[in-house]
């Protein structure tokens, strides 16, 4: 008895559907976590155009280093590396 490839390709496809399905289930989940440092990044702009807090490029690179240390220190291996 021989296995035709119309038969074997199904079979074969799952493992790759499920890959995929996996894998934008991790996606998603990184985005999810992520999703409250880039509302802090945003909550900063917005104070700064508001004029709550001072428009200085220092400011904002201090800042955006202490919101990169504690998304790496949080989320370890799922923070996003720059």
């Amino acid at each position: 008895m021989t296995c035709t490839a119309a038969a074997a390709s199904p079979i074969a496809e799952k493992p790759a559907s499920i890959e995929a399905a996996v894998a934008s289930a991790v996606s998603v989940g990184k985005h999810a976590l992520q999703w409250p440092f880039d509302t802090m990044r945003d909550q900063y702009a917005n104070a700064v155009r508001a004029g709550l807090v001072e428009r200085s490029l220092i400011a904002s690179a201090q800042f955006e280093r202490k919101v990169a240390v504690l998304e790496q220190s949080l989320l370890g291996p799922c923070a996003r590396h720059v």
